[in-house]
């Protein structure tokens, strides 16, 4: 038995709303998962991220691994215990250091090997070990380490020789293959063939453009289970003068606690000078994503998903100047937003990156 149900509850062609359970935690999908690589969301507590309605965080597994380590966090329990969090967590497998940390990485068919930033010592971080490590932690989703598998070993080893508690947390297959859609729809196959509680499409947001971006990521939906769940991995600088003497919100549609009480003048003199700046931003941001999927979601439930994404192109793109990626991507999804690019009168959201 596996620790996961998941419920599509509505649909709009393509697109899915759908109740997630997992040991900790019924996630409602479309969902934001922000991402505490070290077990936490940067300048927020756990019960302001309860407040504003996060279901789940992501955890780094190679991070987590060199501090605190993997043997603490299970002496307490679990990451959930560690950092008082008690919603859902999903830990990556220490794949996406293969990449960013390429100049201090050696990687084999056995593992990658790293030099620890933290001591200088190297670690192995096999397939094997990074499912234990993740066991060890006990997040309620966990990921393969898919890229240092041998090429030549056929059958779900990282599942049947690793995974030792598959009825408390759920083992996610990574669909990789860059933008080549051969290598894609090999791997997609492969994983689609061992049945697995989720999967994830990887090897995005590498600095690909958005046409090829949403191309993969259609491609790979398309030929995934549909009954299962998909996680795609991998979102207006206040620091510009032109906001120093700025008496908007950030956002004069958003109900969150910032908007209220602060305006762009104000938070660009704190970016440039005090942390407080980037908690507040924080704040807004992840406020921000978590009601967007909440609407989502709803539309979706309620019948009005092609209205609510006309009304968020409009409210993106004023001046009527919709992307062309943007219409193709729609166009495969089954969404018309022909009347969508005419301009619409309202003030544009500015957001910036949480990291």
């Amino acid at each position: 038995m596996m620790a996961l149900r998941f419920e599509v509850l509505g649909r709009f062609n393509r697109a899915r709303a759908a109740r997630l359970t997992l040991p900790h935690h019924v996630c409602e999908t479309p969902l934001f998962m922000p991402v505490g690589t070290q077990g936490t969301i940067k300048g927020l507590t756990t019960n302001q991220l309860e407040e504003i309605g996060c279901q789940i965080i992501l955890g780094n597994t190679y991070h987590l691994a060199l501090r605190p380590t993997s043997e603490l966090i299970d002496e307490f329990g679990g990451l959930h215990k560690f950092m008082n969090w008690p919603r859902a967590l999903l830990t990556d497998s220490g794949g996406f250091q293969m990449v960013s940390l390429l100049h201090l990485a050696d990687i084999t068919e056995k593992g990658v090997t790293f030099q620890s930033p933290v001591d200088g010592k190297p670690m192995l971080l096999t397939p094997e070990e990074s499912i234990h490590i993740q066991n060890r932690i006990g997040a309620d989703i966990i990921m393969a380490l898919d890229d240092v598998v041998k090429t030549t070993i056929t059958g779900p080893r990282i599942e049947e020789a690793s995974h030792k508690r598959p009825k408390e947390q759920n083992l996610f297959g990574i669909v990789q293959g860059g933008l080549d859609p051969i290598l894609r729809d090999i791997c997609v196959q492969g994983l689609v063939e061992r049945n697995l509680p989720g999967y994830a499409i990887g090897g995005l947001a590498g600095g690909e453009d958005k046409d090829s971006f949403w191309r993969v990521v259609a491609q790979c939906t398309a030929a995934l289970p549909d009954n299962k769940p998909r996680y795609v991995m991998g979102v207006l600088k206040l620091k510009h003068q032109s906001m120093a003497d700025d008496t908007r919100p950030i956002d004069s549609t958003c109900k969150c606690m910032v908007c209220k009480n602060y305006t762009r003048a104000y938070l660009h003199c704190l970016v440039t000078k005090d942390a407080m700046g980037s908690q507040l931003l924080s704040y807004h941001n992840l406020y921000y994503m978590l009601q967007l999927s909440r609407n989502l979601h709803s539309s979706i439930i309620e019948g009005r998903f092609p209205e609510f994404v006309c009304d968020f192109l409009r409210k993106m793109f004023p001046k009527g100047d919709i992307p062309e990626w943007v219409y193709n991507a729609m166009e495969v999804a089954g969404i018309d937003i022909s009347s969508c690019s005419i301009p619409f009168d309202s003030n544009i959201n500015v957001h910036t990156s949480t990291g």
